[in-house]
């Protein structure tokens, strides 16, 4: 069972990706020991699950505070990266998608 705040960016996430997230892929944001999301972008519709025990395409390993600074639009994914806060395992490609997913999720 995800935490109340994972149960939140679940929502959040699946409200901003609708049925098609244009991903093509998975991609799972792990927080560490507050959790990890998955967004599957290869079922249909897409679909936002927590995902604990699970594996992605590509996997973005961050702080939950990371996180919100770059759903706010206060940190880019790219100055995360580069100041280390953000670590891209896997398909990079998948990661470059997330800039709008992000925007969306802003709303």
């Amino acid at each position: 069972m995800p935490s109340p705040r994972i149960q939140e960016i679940i929502n959040q996430l699946g409200a901003a990706i609708g049925t098609n997230s244009g991903l093509g892929g998975t991609l799972k944001f792990d927080f560490g020991a507050d959790g990890s999301v998955l967004i599957d972008g290869k079922s249909v519709p897409n679909s936002v699950t927590d995902g604990e025990g699970q594996n992605a395409d590509c996997t973005l390993s961050m702080a939950m505070e990371t996180f919100e600074k770059m759903v706010k639009g206060e940190l880019d994914g790219t100055s995360a990266f580069m100041q280390g806060k953000l670590r891209v395992a896997g398909d990079m490609g998948l990661a470059m998608k997330l800039g709008p997913i992000l925007q969306k999720a802003r709303g």
